[in-house]
């Protein structure tokens, strides 16, 4: 503590304490405090740090039943106090050892047991708990425990109880006692209840009366089960049989021993209860069961009354009116009962003179404990009430107190009086109100003592509160007298008033609305007639806790993800208690660290996965720390799909094919309903199929239906909106449509000539559920177009007809309609179809073909008259020979291609030849029945074309000045080598661009390898390999090479020779051997397939563009059977490696832009000449760039 506040506490205590004596009013020196009971004594609120005596806090009451299946049974008792309490335990009087008591951490013996199930009747009795210490002993009311058994009959052997008819009968059923509650039954032996009624009754003791036996009473199985649920046993007795003796006519006549009479008139008794009068003694709240159980033929009739006053309104009558009960029974409920039974024979009556009671209880509550001063008189009250009056023992630290009337501890009824009272009066008294129905006992705690102010809370104690919030400065003190208390601030000597400043009656200072002023030191001072203490209060104010970005109302769709958003801002140095809690509902949001929760939080925000209805609500956003807290609230809404409508209906609109659907929309879930599909189930062609039938607006809860006829319906209704199709409703009840005519005839009607002398029909037939009746059939009529012929009409079945012996592809007229057993369908529409079609009989005439470039050319013929085709003209096949190679002339290959070009056309153009090769060309036109003739064949050859790149490139054997380059000749020439092109560049090693070039042209054909020379020393060199032909060089390889450095060349010359021929020859056996092996590849593929499909994906030429989508060309190896189903043709040839034929594409050979004409012609002339029967020769090669 800081000095000058040190000396501010002292000159407080020096100068003002006597004015404070006089400002403040110490009051009473006796101090009462009353807290709640939890164990049978009023509690002293005086804090533990004080001596004290025991008090029983937690403890087991009344009577505890253990039961078979309990593991144990737990006896409880604690009990606080200073010095902490030792305790003890008696059993029915006598001191008890528990078996086993654990101990805490200080070492000291608990008041709780465990008692083990195993033997632990031994253990059935009455306990008291006792807890002391030095300054007393507190004790509990008697606990018995009992010992459940399982109930068991006595084994018994019973006789046939024999009567004769009219007299009375009773079963005995004496069940074993047990837990309650137990129920009683009487069954026989197969589990059939006894019948009862006004005649045969159980009471209330589990006895089965009988008024009076009949003949049918006899029976050999009466059998009694006593249930008891809590412990889930129920017991039987052994079967009891009864006989009834019939009463015979004793007349003399012969039929005498055959014939019963009826039992004599009997008076009427009381089989329950016996004598005359009762009386029954209960307690007040209990239910009241009177009983009469009449005797007597006829049955007798049961009444009830209360003498000298009305039965009370709470009244029930039971088993058959034979048992009175009244719930709750209060002490007007007592008196003279009085129970009648009467038959024509006479009347019986029974007494009850009901006693109502009371166990004792507290008037008010138990006595309060007590702190007072040394001197004072202390009044210790036992106010208690019972019926009859308790009696009422005293005890002082567990053993009998009864005063002494000639000192000062006196008792005086139900009143302890301690005169002058001394600290040795300070003990445990203990009031035990006892009758006949039970007791209560109560521990007061009396401590008289004077004791100066003791300060419980620690001095310097620092609190915090947020600016605008509540705060509450401790300041706990026990003195006797009890002291009063006073606050002031900072030094200064004036007491804290104000409208935010309040003192509390446990010495408390609570500020409400704290600013920024209130930060400082803050004195609690606590004076008494014993002397005076104080402490320092430590208060720091920081700035509140704010939400800066609330969470949003927000609408999402069921099964996303919901994130809502709370950002805050906070006193840094509240860092380390600030969290965020999110509340739905005002429920809180656990969070989940198993991964298995839909809710996650991330910092500041909430994430809710897969959201469902159920995440619908309020979500409230707390930012908290540990001295405040705000809140923002959103709305989230989930939108999901909608319920399924109610209560659909169907009515009639004007005939019976033609109603009405009515539904009551169900929820929509937040979003609007933009329409109801209603569905149909028909039970007899696709039973439990639904279908779609009508689509109605999201505004509207009716659909009219036009219905098909003999169909039994049923229709359902679901709701569509934004998020999705909602459930089905229920099916509606069936609904059956009368047969009629077809509404409609077959559609798609479909002519196919499969064979030249005939025409196939087909169509769609009508749907199972459009026949409308029974016996369905089609009417098909035919007649040849544009020929006054009558109609030809055949009825069929089945959905499709054959007319034969026509003519070759003739067209005709066809119509259907359908009809039933119940009538014609409409009048049907008319359409047109061919008969079947043939082979075309024709060749194209006047084939030319003029070649383009070294792979592409065109070919153009004279189409086949139209007669000739004998059917639809599906266009042209385009069939290729390449005969021989040019370079290998007595070698003859025989590679097939060929192509298909649809629809009507005079042209086309070939791509994908070889160059430098002979070919030869034939043109066929082709219907859907096959193909034609071929035309004469015409034959050309294909130029010299540039060559393909070089297979291989290496740079070795280099020197300071020159380098050795070796290759391979490239696997297609495409015409005759004439040389190789050679290019060599000096690098940039850092930049890798190009400072010096140059270019060499080796003539030599079969040269593979050269030596650059003159190049500089340590430099670093790109190479380009190109094949040359008369037509041009074909695409670059390109390879790096090095030449040595100079300052190398000394010390390992000898090495590069050896290593430089070493290498040299290991190049060249590689390069030999790859030229081996791509030798054998190309002869194993010489005159296999043409990958012309894979090209045509990856190059469509430009005359397939100009086709129609529904055109289609064809490409195959075969001149027999084009390919079917392509959608285009591509014509470019495939690009290789730094050269492609588009430096001759097709576009070079058109004038203008190189467009096509409707038949997929180019628009504008070739460079060459077109010569019937002949090639022309292409004018020779460009300049090629190498």
């Amino acid at each position: 503590m800081p000095v000058d506040l040190h000396q501010h506490v002292l000159l407080i205590s020096a100068t003002s304490i006597n004015q404070w004596r006089v400002m403040r009013v110490v009051g009473s020196l006796q101090l009462v405090l009353l807290m709640a009971l939890t164990s049978g004594a009023a509690d002293l609120n005086i804090p533990l740090e004080v001596e004290q005596p025991p008090t029983i806090i937690i403890k087991t009451s009344g009577t505890v039943i253990a039961l078979p299946f309990d593991p144990n049974v737990t006896m409880k008792c604690v009990a606080k106090g200073n010095p902490t309490p030792e305790y003890r335990w008696t059993k029915d009087g006598e001191d008890f050892i528990p078996p086993h008591i654990p101990t805490n951490r200080t070492g000291h013996t608990g008041g709780t047991f465990v008692l083990p199930n195993k033997n632990l009747v031994q253990f059935q009795g009455k306990y008291q708990c006792y807890a002391s210490n030095k300054l007393g002993t507190a004790m509990t009311e008697e606990i018995k425990l009992i010992v459940a058994n399982v109930p068991k009959f006595p084994k018994e052997t019973f006789n046939p109880t024999v009567v004769d008819e009219g007299d009375p009968v009773i079963l005995h059923c004496n069940p074993p006692e047990g837990v309650t509650p137990r129920q009683i039954y009487w069954m026989s032996i197969g589990l059939q209840h006894i019948e009862q009624d006004e005649r045969v009754s159980m009471g209330i003791d589990g006895n089965l009366y009988f008024s009076n036996a009949l003949q049918k009473d006899s029976r050999q199985d009466y059998c009694c089960f006593a249930a008891f649920s809590t412990i889930r046993t129920i017991a039987q007795k052994t079967a009891m049989a009864v006989m009834v003796k019939s009463l015979k006519h004793d007349n003399g006549s012969a039929h005498s021993s055959n014939t019963t009479q009826a039992p004599p008139l009997r008076m009427p008794g009381l089989l329950l209860p016996s004598g005359v009068q009762t009386e029954k003694v209960l307690l007040k709240g209990k239910s009241l069961e009177l009983e009469c159980i009449p005797e007597g033929y006829p049955t007798p009739k049961i009444t009830w009354m209360k003498l000298g006053d009305e039965m009370p309104p709470r009244v029930k009558y039971n088993n058959f009116g034979k048992q009175l009960t009244i719930s709750a029974v209060e002490e007007k409920d007592a008196g003279k009962y009085m129970c009648s039974v009467k038959n024509s024979a006479g009347e019986a009556v029974h007494y009850f003179d009901v006693i109502v009671e009371e166990p004792p209880k507290w008037l008010t509550e138990p006595p309060p404990s007590q702190l007072t001063v040394i001197g004072s008189d202390v009044h210790i009250k036992c106010a208690v009430s019972g019926k009859p009056p308790p009696d009422i023992m005293w005890k002082r630290n567990g053993e009998v107190f009864t005063g002494d009337p000639s000192s000062s501890r006196q008792v005086i009824d139900d009143t302890v009086v301690l005169h002058n009272a001394t600290p040795e009066d300070s003990a445990v008294y203990q009031c035990e109100a006892s009758n006949s129905h039970g007791s209560i006992l109560a521990n007061i705690n009396i401590m008289v003592m004077n004791l100066r102010p003791q300060m419980l809370t620690g001095d310097n104690q620092a609190y915090a509160v947020v600016l605008g919030g509540d705060i509450m400065l401790n300041c706990r003190v026990f003195g006797s007298p009890t002291p009063s208390i006073s606050w002031t601030k900072d030094g200064t000597h004036e007491t804290l008033v104000g409208e935010r400043f309040f003192e509390h009656q446990n010495g408390s200072l609570q500020i409400i609305n704290a600013e920024y002023d209130d930060d400082g030191n803050y004195v609690c001072v606590a004076i008494s007639r014993e002397g005076e203490s104080a402490i320092i209060a430590k208060l720091h104010v920081k700035d509140p806790t704010r939400i800066v970005n609330p969470p949003q109302d927000m609408q999402i769709i069921s099964g996303t993800t919901a994130q809502l958003i709370c950002q805050a801002e906070y006193s840094e140095s509240l860092q380390d208690t600030f969290e965020v809690v999110w509340r739905k509902d005002g429920e809180e949001i656990p969070q989940s660290f198993e991964g298995n929760s839909r809710y996650s939080v991330d910092e500041s925000m909430l994430k809710i996965m897969n959201v469902n209805l159920s995440d619908q609500g309020m979500y409230t956003c707390i930012a908290r720390t540990s001295l405040d807290e705000v809140n923002a609230t959103a709305l989230l809404t989930i939108l999901d799909v909608p319920d399924a409508p109610k209560n659909v209906e169907i009515s009639e609109l004007g005939g019976p094919r033609n109603v009405s659907l009515s539904w009551v929309p169900g929820s929509d879930h937040n979003s609007s309903v933009a329409e109801f599909i209603v569905e149909y189930e028909e039970s007899q062609w696709e039973p439990g199929r639904w279908k779609e039938l009508q689509k109605v607006p999201g505004n509207q809860a009716t659909a009219e239906l036009a219905l098909h006829g003999h169909l039994n319906y049923q229709f359902r209704v679901y709701a569509v909106n934004a998020v999705g199709p909602g459930p089905p409703s229920g099916p509606t009840e069936r609904y059956k449509t009368p047969p009629a005519a077809p509404d409609r005839n077959p559609e798609n009607i479909k002519i196919h000539g499969h064979l030249p002398h005939q025409m196939d029909i087909s169509w769609e037939p009508l749907l199972p559920i459009e026949h409308n009746g029974p016996g369905l059939e089609y009417k098909v009529s035919y007649r040849r177009l544009e020929v006054e012929d009558d109609w030809s009409w055949h009825l069929v079945k089945r959905h499709s007809f054959v007319v034969r012996n026509t003519s070759t592809f003739i067209p005709y007229e066809i119509k259907i309609q359908s009809r039933n057993s119940h009538g014609w369908g409409p009048e049907p529409k008319v359409v047109t179809g061919y008969s079947g079609e043939d082979v075309p009989t024709a060749a194209p005439r006047d084939v030319a073909v003029e070649v383009i470039n070294t792979t592409v050319l065109r070919v153009s013929w004279t189409p086949v008259p139209h007669a000739t085709v004998r059917g639809h003209l599906g266009g042209y096949n385009v069939h290729w020979l390449r005969k021989r190679n040019l370079l290998t002339p007595d070698k003859i290959l025989d590679e097939r291609h060929s192509l298909s070009f649809p629809g009507k056309r005079n042209n086309a153009i070939v791509p994908h030849l070889e160059p430098f090769s002979e070919y030869r060309l034939t043109v066929n036109v082709f219907n859907k029945k096959g193909n034609g003739p071929n035309s004469d064949p015409v034959a050309f050859s294909t130029p010299e074309g540039v060559p393909n790149q070089v297979p291989i490139l290496t740079a070795s054997n280099a020197q300071t000045d020159s380098i050795l380059l070796v290759w391979g000749p490239p696997l297609k020439p495409n015409g005759i080598l004439t040389g190789y092109y050679l290019q060599h560049h000096l690098l940039n090693e850092t930049t890798l661009e190009v400072v010096d070039s140059q270019e060499i042209n080796i003539t030599g054909a079969d040269t593979s390898q050269w030596r650059l020379q003159g190049l500089e020393e340590g430099s670093l060199y790109r190479i380009h390999l190109s094949a040359c032909t008369r037509a041009g060089c074909g695409p670059p390889l390109a390879q790096e090479g090095r030449t040595v450095a100079l300052a190398r060349v000394g010390g390992q010359r000898g090495e590069f020779s050896t290593q430089g021929w070493l290498i040299g020859t290991m190049c060249a056996v590689a390069l030999l051997t790859l030229i081996a092996l791509m030798a054998c590849f190309v002869r194993r593929n010489k005159g296999g397939k043409y990958a012309v499909k894979e090209k045509e994906d990856l190059h469509p030429d430009v005359e397939s563009q100009g086709m129609n989508d529904d055109t289609y060309c064809e490409y195959s190896d075969s001149e027999e059977k084009p390919l079917k189903g392509s959608s285009l043709c591509s014509l470019n040839g495939d690009d290789t490696a730094g050269d492609s034929v588009s430096r001759d594409s097709l576009v070079d050979y058109a004038d203008g832009e190189g467009e096509f004409n409707e038949d997929g012609s180019f628009i504008g002339e070739y460079s060459g000449h077109k010569h019937g029967g002949s090639v022309s020769e292409p004018s020779g090669p460009g300049p090629v760039t190498a």
